[in-house]
């Protein structure tokens, strides 16, 4: 049971969507898929956590990169916030 306070601003959408996490000034890449979706953050589903940083950019084909920072992961997911609302 998932006992994780909601502290979201907007509502989510459950989604399938592939995406690339992109770090280190773009020299590192780890596929993930947005497991949901609102407007100030997504749930990204990935192999492992344990490598990837605080800061990244998550990178959708044909849609601009989003910065996001992490705000909690456990050991195949993060939810991550993004950081700049001008991008989407």
């Amino acid at each position: 049971m998932d006992i994780r306070l909601e502290k979201r601003l907007s509502p989510r959408r459950n989604t399938v969507i592939e995406a690339t996490i992109v770090f280190d000034g773009g020299r590192s890449r780890m596929r993930c898929i947005i497991r949901n979706l609102s407007e100030s953050g997504a749930k990204l589903e990935v192999a492992s956590v344990t490598k990837i940083p605080r800061t990244f950019d998550l990178v959708v084909d044909k849609v601009r990169p989003q910065p996001c920072l992490v705000v909690w992961r456990s050991v195949k997911e993060l939810g991550v916030q993004f950081q700049d609302t001008s991008l989407r």
